[in-house]
C-alpha cells in the first residue's frame, strides 16, 4: 500500500499485475505479480539495508556476458529447483 507520493508514480498494469516506476526518471521501484499475491521490490529503491540476503543466483544462463558473479552462492541456468 502506497501511503504517500502515489501521484508521482508511473504504474504500468493494474492493481493485481503491474510494474511501478518513478514518474520522474522511470526507475523500476516494484512489481506486483501472481494476481496481487506478491510484490517484488527493487533493492535499489530501499533506503535501508535489506534484512534478508540472497541465497542463490537464478537465470544466470541469460545474464549479460560482461557481468561477473564474484561470490560463491549456487548458480542456476534458469529458476532454482
Amino acid at each position: 500500500m502506497i501511503t504517500n507520493g502515489a501521484d508521482g508514480l508511473l504504474v504500468i498494469g493494474d492493481d493485481e499485475l503491474n510494474d511501478t516506476r518513478c514518474g520522474a526518471c522511470g526507475s523500476l521501484l516494484f512489481s506486483v505479480v501472481r494476481d496481487g499475491a506478491y510484490v517484488h521490490v527493487a533493492l535499489g529503491s530501499l533506503a535501508d539495508a535489506p534484512s534478508i540476503r540472497p541465497s542463490c543466483h537464478i537465470f544466470v544462463g541469460s545474464k549479460a556476458p560482461w557481468f561477473e558473479i564474484t561470490d560463491d552462492l549456487p548458480q542456476f541456468e534458469e529458476h532454482a529447483r
